[in-house]
């Protein structure tokens, strides 16, 4: 057992439990003695609160009256483990784009104390932990002081089984912060001035075995409310779920960084290092085999307990069975743990065949269907912090998700794709992307995090081969953010164009939840890990990129393939082949209808655009990170080579710097808006401009020079910050050399270039450095070229008059 970080309390005295007893049968023994004053007036109001009460028994017995709620809580479960769930019941409209119905809003672990004629509501920490068999477990808990989070007043000490009651209605209809649903900067966007009780009240409460459920809404008083703004009001639902833990943490599993999953984090104050150790623990479901014999010799097995998930009733019959399914794709990744049948979706039972069945109790996962606008899905867990084990899940699909994903094929997949040609796309192929959008999420349910990197393990060539795709999808995981397949080209003959679980899913799914029998602690599992991961160090199928680590252009989200520049290509070649036939294809049947879709689906056509231009410019001063443990061979941090970035910088110079006027398609913009092309090419290349040349992009080529120097590889194959500046000067400037006239598109980028490295010179505090020095460097070079072009005859005059503004520039920049 570990000791938690709390402080353990004292027993309570026999003189804080007066009156504590049971009565005795006739010729049982003595008579009880006559009752205080004190328990008459107990007893008395016990008997008045019987008259109009509801009592509900399971963790608690809840004692509800009209308006008020009690707590009777048995001594059984005071000072155990609780984990409190605060969770959006109801939002309002416009809440937010990302907490709504179903959404946590925290999770906290708590316990009830008795103390004296109290009970007190402590938070609880294993942040820090110590066996408790070790003198330094004491050390922890004097240093790990946990909050008393409220008081309430025993009720009534004449419980015969040791119980305590609470009145815990204030704790719901008061401003509570640890169970608030307006926290933060809401409170001041929305203008919470406070929050009203008289209009704050307890919905419903109940009571199951190893829960207990209570919905309050909670009114605010708003000054700028989301919706109905005259009111001056904000109501929101809250859900707290007071969640009993196991009394035995179930038996936990170290993480390693090379596999990824979610994890809780503690400090073990009991490692044998010479310091307080960090580690962490991944988060899964308890899966333990019902034939330990079997399943010792490698026979699948059904688990004791299975992952079990309950269908809402309220998801739209058309997609109820490719929700299904993307649940249960999951059964094959758990059969490779040893595992059958581990993962299973049902239909909520009927009333008759089970009465006591309700959503809110923490026994059944739901997969909730949420009429929204929201275009996500998203698939929480909640897990115990002491071992990490996954105790309940809401996996939650937004109804307007429906939309990003046809948008989506339609854009990305439509040159290659006829099924992908209509905003009446195929029921059965937009089902198709929702399955795999649920199990993704069930992936998240399970304890998988995103891998940002798997989408990098299939060579750009193989995306384009029908009989590849049609085995391993697009990605190696499912849980990358690799969406479609935007590399297929037309002529190639792909026909499964979307993403499905791959083989890292299998594998980390094995890792995690692979029972090994003849580990008999956690330490002693650590050599077997080990081993499976080494066994597949050297196939990129397995490797893990977490999110977050955005300098890696193999760990990119929305990205395919082995080498961007070319991926990215086919995918721009696509979008060109879609952008004329988008009007047609975006045509309604209904007559009188607008362009509403068209330029809905033209704007998410130049985001595709500028994707694909972001996932080439991240390898411009990009460093690939493989992990790897201490005792293997091989670098974890690597610059790209050179010759990678500087073909970067010419496919920048192609697609980006080269105005993309395809972008700017008549047959659409004259239904769509009366002007803004001129602007949007400008942000569009000045955003990436200002991305590419980087103090911080500037700086790790620089080191990786330094680098290459120290291991003796100086001018093998580096690409230097001034090569950078000095090829996009060429990209940028290119009318220089000729008298050529300079469009508003290059006018404006190349203002864009000059303003970019004036900031370096004018302000050495964002360039540190070389970049300000560079910079200046580049001015100085640019100056006589941009004079000279604008002295040439031949020239019209806006582009002389430019020329010379630019010049004029320039020279005050250098100047000072």
């Amino acid at each position: 057992m570990w000791a938690v970080a709390l402080v353990v309390l004292l027993p309570t005295l026999a003189s804080g439990l007066v009156g504590c007893g049971t009565a005795s049968a006739a010729g049982d023994g003595p008579p009880s003695p006559s009752p205080t004053p004190a328990q008459e007036a107990g007893a008395a109001e016990a008997d008045e609160m019987a008259t109009d009460t509801i009592r509900d028994e399971g963790l608690f017995t809840l004692i509800r009256t009209d308006d008020e709620l009690h707590f009777q809580i048995p001594d059984s479960i005071l000072g155990r483990d609780i984990l409190l769930i605060s969770q959006i019941a109801g939002s309002p409209e416009n809440f937010s784009a990302f907490q709504n119905a179903g959404t946590n809003l925290a999770e906290q672990l708590i316990r009830f104390e008795r103390r004296g004629d109290r009970v007190l509501l402590r938070g609880v920490s294993y942040a820090a932990v110590a066996p408790d068999t070790l003198p330094i477990a004491r050390s922890v808990a004097a240093n790990s002081f946990q909050p008393v989070i409220r008081s309430f007043n025993v009720d009534s000490d004449a419980q015969e089984d040791g119980s305590v009651t609470i009145d815990v209605t204030s704790f719901f209809e008061t401003d509570v912060e640890m169970i608030a649903a307006i926290q933060g900067g809401q409170r001041s966007s929305f203008g919470v001035r406070r929050l009203d009780p008289s209009r704050s009240f307890i919905d419903s409460a109940r009571s199951f075995p190893m829960n207990v459920e209570v919905r309050h809404t909670l009114t605010y008083e708003a000054a700028s409310p989301p919706t109905q703004q005259r009111t001056a009001s904000l109501s929101v639902q809250m859900a707290q779920s007071f969640v009993l833990l196991p009394e035995e943490p179930m038996r936990h599993r170290y993480h390693d960084p090379r596999v990824g999953w979610f994890t809780v984090s503690q400090i073990d104050f009991g490692s044998d290092e010479y310091k307080a150790d960090s580690r962490s623990l991944i988060r899964r479901w308890r899966l333990e085999p019902s034939d330990p014999e079997a399943y010792a010799r490698g026979e699948l097995v059904e688990p004791v307990d299975p992952i079990v998930f309950y269908l809402d009733p309220g998801t739209p019959d058309e997609w109820a069975p490719y929700i299904r399914a993307g649940v249960e794709d999951w059964q094959p990744a758990f059969e490779s743990a040893g595992f059958r049948n581990a993962i299973q979706v049902r239909d909520i039972p009927t009333a008759e065949e089970d009465p006591d069945f309700s959503p809110e109790d923490v026994r059944y996962n739901m997969v909730r269907y949420t009429a929204n606008l929201t275009r996500n899905a998203v698939g929480p867990s909640v897990s115990d912090p002491r071992s990490g084990e996954i105790i309940s899940s809401d996996i939650i699909w937004y109804h307007n998700h429906l939309r990003s994903y046809r948008n989506r094929l339609m854009l990305e997949t439509g040159a290659a794709n006829p099924v992908a040609r209509s905003l009446a796309m195929d029921r059965d192929y937009i089902g198709e992307a929702v399955r795999q959008v649920i199990a993704h999420e069930i992936g998240h349910a399970i304890g998988l995090p995103h891998n940002m990197i798997s989408s990098s393990a299939f060579p750009v060539d193989s995306l384009r081969s029908p009989t590849f795709t049609a085995e391993y999808g697009v990605a190696a995981s499912v849980m990358d953010y690799a969406r479609q397949n935007y590399v297929a080209q037309p002529e190639d003959g792909v026909e499964r164009f979307i993403r499905g679980i791959g083989p890292y899913d299998h594998y980390s799914v094995e890792w995690g939840y692979r029972v090994i029998p003849d580990a008999r602690t956690p330490g002693d599992e650590r050599a077997t890990l080990d081993g499976w991961i080494r066994e597949k160090a050297h196939d990129p199928m397995y490797w893990y990129g977490p999110q977050g680590y955005n300098l890696d252009p193999r760990s990119q989200t929305e990205d395919l393939g082995d080498d961007p520049i070319r991926a990215s290509g086919y995918g721009i070649q696509n979008l060109k082949r879609v952008l004329p036939n988008l009007p047609e294809w975006t045509a309604s049947e209904t007559p009188g209808q607008g362009h509403d879709d068209l330029s809905e689906l033209y704007g998410e056509l130049i985001s595709a655009w500028n994707r694909y231009i972001g996932h080439v410019v991240t390898m411009v001063g990009g460093v690939h990170m493989t992990l790897r443990a201490a005792d293997q061979d091989g670098p974890v941090y690597e610059p790209v080579p050179g010759d990678r970035q500087r073909a970067a910088v010419a496919f920048l110079a192609d697609e980006l710097f080269d105005t993309p006027s395809w972008l700017n398609e008549p047959a659409i913009l004259q239904r769509i808006e009366s002007s803004g092309a001129v602007n949007r090419i400008r942000g569009l290349q000045t955003s990436r401009l200002r991305q590419l040349i980087d103090a911080n992009r500037m700086l790790r080529m620089q080191e990786a020079e330094l680098m290459a120097t120290a291991n003796g590889e100086a001018g093998e194959g580096l690409y230097t910050p001034s090569d950078l500046l000095a090829d996009v000067r060429a990209a940028v400037w290119t009318e220089l050399g000729s008298a050529r006239s300079i469009d508003p598109y290059r006018r404006n980028l190349q203002r864009a270039h000059v303003e970019r490295l004036g900031e370096f010179v004018s302000d050495t505090d964002s360039a540190p450095n070389d970049a300000s020095a560079l910079a200046r460097a580049e001015l100085r070079q640019l100056l006589p070229r941009v004079e000279t072009a604008a002295g040439r005859s031949g020239i019209d005059g806006v582009t002389r008059a430019h020329l010379e503004d630019q010049a004029a520039r320039i020279r005050s920049l250098l100047e000072g």
